[in-house]
């Protein structure tokens, strides 16, 4: 994380949600935002991630290209590996 991404998302946790997206209900699972370290601490503590098959990540587009690129790289560099992903 650098202070972009901490001015975006904060750090820590937060509890599941349910929104509104194109006018349906829609549940959000927790947010887990937090340098990589902290990151992989949580997801390996999460008894859901670890049994799950597949783990979908969502990026604001909002944020342009250039800042996804960013989250993208940082999370796939650093996150997997240390939580023995293949």
């Amino acid at each position: 994380m650098n202070d972009q991404d901490r001015a975006f998302f904060g750090r820590g946790e937060g509890s599941n949600r349910i929104r509104i997206i194109d006018n349906m209900w829609a549940v959000f699972g927790h947010s887990c935002a937090a340098e990589p370290d902290e990151l992989v601490r949580l997801l390996h503590a999460d008894e859901a991630i670890q049994q799950a098959e597949t783990i979908l990540l969502t990026i604001p587009n909002q944020l342009g290209v250039a800042y996804d690129t960013h989250v993208v790289d940082a999370i796939l560099t650093q996150v997997p590996t240390a939580l023995g992903w293949r």
